[in-house]
């Protein structure tokens, strides 16, 4: 008798191949596939999947989620939609490994606006420390990438400037000890400091540990060179990878809303790069919508010594005139606000800037100021930052998969959190007809599962992993909007992880099968 028996489904196993009608068996968390009469086959439980889609479960290589599940494990904004394995330690923000518990503390505080706050205190200090955190008490499964930010920290400190030959072998250790531990390799956001105070050389060689290491570079790239030209921040990324070595995945690659050019411009600086040999991938949302940590437009100087500068600046009369003059407009006026925590700033959730000014009789930096200082830095904003009559062709490229880079709090987050994959059946397969079901299956699955270096997950096939959605290609669909983005989707009615079904009739279970998977094992 086997554990599960899925029956009456049309199988699409990730590979980008056409769907068949077959029954799916669970048994020790993985699956075997069979195609022919399954009536003779007992089991403990039968889910009877007609007219619906069994697929692998969705994999997000760009997830916020690192620090968050550990406060709320069940992660119904994420699994619902069927996702079942997520990378944190995106945009160079990883929080492992550091000397000590303070260093640690500091970095989570600084970009809190970000990836928010675990139940504190914080009381882990090296990678395999924070892996074990995930092991069967969270929902999905979690993989990690090294940020270079600890890594800096650690070699280097918080400040801005080089590091030195002695600073770089440290860092290299870091790596590789990382590495060692089970991360899948190195992530920069080229925008956050301190890990955007590394140059392109320092990239280069700490990239070039991790190729050694069999694992690729995850970028968020450096904003700042667009001075120098319209692609000169992905130029910067394929430029480490052909001095390294290192396969390159570009993350959240899109089309600027404000952004000149054309999207063949970013598209074909992808396809020439694998034409000329790299290993070039990218990984797109599916929302017009950016979000981030509202300091992400304060400048470099500001934040050059932690968080306490930051603080500090936000105070300073002097350092505020400065601001007012050297922050980009568009990210400050532009965008609604999210995550307040003191009860008398709540007034001001999902409202932009500007109003927020209005409201407090001020003008909207000098609001803004001071409500970073009465909020510790933790507020997120979102505002339109894709081009969306280009979007389509980002979502549908082949060299592309879907991540969500999904903030997982406050009132008014970015509605791609609970929407970034059943928006891709409802609307670019089923309503638009962008691309394939299968090829978008293939999307969230298979490749972001191959891009990660992952073996035995991404595909239905037999003796793999038992991670798997069931889903209604005729009514899922999303209802997540900017005004009203806390919403989960529908027509996902079944999702199972290591095995064991965590959403059952479309209601989660309890059920934490989740772990981490480490590079270097078959968890």
């Amino acid at each position: 008798m086997v554990q599960l028996k899925i029956e009456n489904g049309q199988i699409i196993d990730g590979s980008g191949s056409p769907g068949f009608f077959g029954t799916v068996l669970v048994e020790d968390e993985s699956v075997a596939i069979l195609r022919g009469e399954s009536g003779q086959i007992e089991a403990e439980r039968v889910i009877d999947a007609s007219g619906c889609v069994v697929c692998p479960g969705f994999i997000d290589l760009h997830s916020h989620a690192g620090l968050t599940i550990l406060g709320e494990p069940h992660h119904d904004p994420k699994v619902r939609q069927g996702v079942t394995t997520e990378l944190v330690g995106i945009d160079g923000i990883s929080h492992a490994p550091f000397k000590t518990q303070e260093e640690l503390h500091r970095y989570i505080w600084l970009d809190s606006g970000l990836n928010g706050y675990p139940p504190m205190p914080a009381d882990w200090l090296t990678v395999a420390d924070l892996l074990s955190k995930y092991d069967n008490t969270v929902a999905v499964n979690i993989a990690y990438i090294l940020g270079n930010a600890p890594v800096r920290i650690w070699g280097v400190g918080w400040n801005d400037r080089p590091a030195t030959a002695a600073e770089m072998e440290d860092m290299k250790a870091v790596i590789r000890e990382a590495m060692e531990e089970g991360a899948w390799g190195l992530s920069t956001g080229l925008d956050y400091p301190p890990g955007s105070y590394a140059d392109t050389a320092e990239l280069s060689e700490l990239s070039a540990v991790t190729a050694s290491l069999g694992g690729f570079y995850h970028t968020h790239t450096r904003a700042s060179l667009r001075s120098q030209g319209l692609m000169a921040p992905w130029e910067e990324a394929l430029e480490i990878g052909r001095r390294s070595g290192c396969p390159i995945h570009l993350t959240h690659y899109r089309q600027s809303a404000q952004g000149s050019g054309s999207h063949l411009d970013y598209l074909g600086l992808v396809e020439r790069g694998r034409d000329e040999g790299m290993d070039v991938t990218f990984d797109c949302y599916t929302y017009p919508y950016s979000g981030t940590t509202v300091t992400i437009g304060l400048p470099h100087w500001a934040k050059d010594g932690g968080p306490e500068r930051l603080m500090a600046a936000l105070q300073d009369a002097d350092d505020r005139a400065r601001m007012k003059r050297e922050v980009l407009p568009e990210r400050l006026l532009n965008n609604w606000l999210t995550n307040f925590t003191q009860p008398q700033n709540m007034q001001y959730e999902g409202r932009l800037i500007t109003d927020i000014g209005e409201m407090r009789g001020q003008d909207p930096a000098d609001a803004l100021f001071d409500l970073l200082v009465e909020e510790n830095l933790g507020i997120s904003t979102v505002g339109l930052g894709t081009n969306p009559q280009t979007l389509p062709a980002f979502v549908s490229h082949p060299c592309g998969m879907i991540a969500s880079d999904a903030i997982l709090f406050g009132e008014y987050p970015n509605p791609r959190t609970y929407g970034c994959f059943p928006i891709v059946l409802a609307e670019f397969v089923r309503a638009e007809q962008h691309l394939r079901l299968p090829e978008a299956i293939r999307k969230m699955t298979s490749f972001p599962a191959q891009r990660l270096g992952l073996s035995n997950r991404g595909l239905l096939k037999d003796g793999f992993k038992a991670d798997i959605v069931i889903f209604d290609p005729l009514t899922v669909k999303t209802h997540a909007t900017r005004e009203d983005p806390k919403h989960y989707p529908v027509g996902i009615d079944y999702v199972i992880v290591n095995g064991q079904v965590v959403i059952d009739g479309g209601e989660n279970t309890g059920a934490l099968p989740g772990r981490s998977l480490r590079r270097g094992r078959r968890d």
